[in-house]
């Protein structure tokens, strides 16, 4: 499980909360937060949130353990091995604060905390904000001052000022078998376009420059709403983002049918719509498919990255895959193999399988050894990474924009339209950069690729 942003520890200093928010300020005895943030951008979101009405409430926001008069741990329950680290992460506020409220995934299962953790003040689960503040009020009574506890125009945030997540639905209609996120979550639940288009207005208004629109499946959004007018509510929501002036990344998207219409506004520089399409695979052998029930149609899918493709030449295709999915015998995993390279992914992520404690993939058959998944990942990894290699190659010489993400004494830090923070690679500039700040978007040449990373010249 990876935390979300990997620095955002109330034991490591971070000097953005520091500045932006400031801590317990001379004079007044302000009551303060830390907060601990574990798992996916969809649960950085809810932490963002909950520190943005704290903060109005008058609470100050701490750094670091010591600082703090409580410590919120926004867990993450999607596996065993997530689980693990959360109940490490509370364990070591508890240790370095004592006093401690938990929320987030597995909050859904209360007892499995309190039964390892009994000190933590309370638990509540996903997306369950008042209860939070509930919490908060009650372990420490908040002190607000009118005149002083102003919110930035963009509330807390625990991204760089350039980019932020866009969070347009909750839950999940989907029931997967390795998953768990409809139990923990419910079932989709989509945000009213004016509401996530106000948010978006705002952001950009406050200076984002990017908005990472994320939901547990994007291409779904409004097809719960009983009275909507349009088939595919998604394709309206990206064409109206694009409006703003950000660049616009979709993430988390299933490739329905209607997916296709994106693809020409993504080829449109002017849509505002990145070519970029985040897209949860899985597997590609459509026995493993069915053991996972997700849609058993590989070839189909081929298809359709063919005609994105044709469409949007210069698309991003990025993808998670499971290796080692009970059953999964020799024969699937090298029509996996074959799959990737006739698919060419630009971006791809592989997770070996564990069990999560209430998926039914637990109970299915034929459970393949630690040794034989750890082979299958290594040898995916490998033909994943010359994939990417062969790919990035193509990209010298060519001339594309990218966004400034970091400058230091040794270059600036960038991301192509192909590259979505933190989980995708890097554009680095050695030369002439001294100039740059963060959220600057600038053309360059590219001179130089690596397996996941370019280095380029500016224009």
């Amino acid at each position: 499980m990876a935390q979300n942003p990997p620095d955002l520890r109330p034991d490591l200093s971070n000097p953005r909360l520091e500045r932006d928010l400031g801590t317990v300020r001379p004079g007044r005895n302000q009551p303060t937060i830390g907060m601990v943030s574990l798992g996916c951008p969809k649960a950085l979101v809810d932490s963002e949130r909950i520190l943005t009405r704290l903060r109005a409430e008058g609470y100050g926001i701490s750094p670091d353990y010591s600082g703090a008069d409580a410590v919120i741990v926004n867990t993450c329950g999607f596996l065993d091995s997530a689980k693990a680290e959360s109940l490490d992460a509370i364990g070591e506020a508890l240790t370095e604060n004592g006093r401690v409220i938990v929320t987030g995934c597995l909050g859904a299962e209360p007892d499995y905390i309190t039964g390892a953790h009994p000190r933590v003040l309370a638990v509540t689960g996903p997306h369950q904000y008042e209860q939070v503040l509930d919490a908060v009020h009650a372990a420490v009574p908040p002190d607000p001052d009118p005149f002083v506890d102003l919110l930035p125009a963009r509330g807390v945030s625990l991204t760089p000022r350039h980019y932020s997540y866009l969070k347009i639905s909750e839950g999940c209609n989907h029931k997967c078998k390795f998953c768990i996120i409809p139990d923990m979550r419910g079932r989709l639940q989509s945000r009213p376009a004016k509401a996530v288009m106000r948010e978006a207005e705002k952001l950009f208004e406050a200076g984002v420059r990017e908005l990472l629109v994320i939901s547990q499946d994007t291409s779904a959004y409004g097809t719960d709403w009983k009275d909507r007018e349009a088939k595919a509510p998604i394709l309206d929501l990206a064409r109206e983002l694009g409006t703003l002036g950000a660049w616009v990344r979709l993430h988390y998207v299933y490739p329905y049918p209607h997916v296709r219409e994106l693809i020409p506004h993504m080829a449109d520089p002017a849509s505002g719509l990145l070519p970029y399409l985040d897209i949860p695979f899985q597997h590609a052998h459509p026995d493993t498919l069915r053991r996972m029930a997700r849609p058993a149609a590989a070839a189909r899918t081929l298809d359709e990255i063919a005609a994105w493709r044709r469409d949007c030449p210069d698309i991003t295709l990025r993808s998670t895959f499971i290796v080692g999915y009970p059953g999964e015998t020799e024969e699937e995993f090298q029509t996996l193999l074959d799959w990737l390279d006739e698919a060419q992914l630009d971006r791809v992520g592989c997770f070996q399988y564990e069990n999560v404690e209430g998926a039914r993939s637990n109970a299915l058959p034929d459970h393949v050894p630690a040794p034989v998944k750890q082979e299958r990942w290594e040898r995916f990894m490998e033909k994943a990474q010359a994939i990417s290699a062969a790919r990035l190659e193509a990209k010298v010489g060519k001339r594309m924009q990218v966004i400034v993400d970091s400058v230091d004494d040794e270059a600036a830090t960038c991301r192509t339209m192909g590259d979505a923070p933190e989980i995708d690679g890097h554009l680095y500039i050695d030369e002439n950069f001294a100039d740059l700040s963060a959220g600057q978007v600038v053309e360059v040449e590219v001179d130089e690729a690596g397996d996941y990373d370019l280095w380029a010249r500016r224009l």
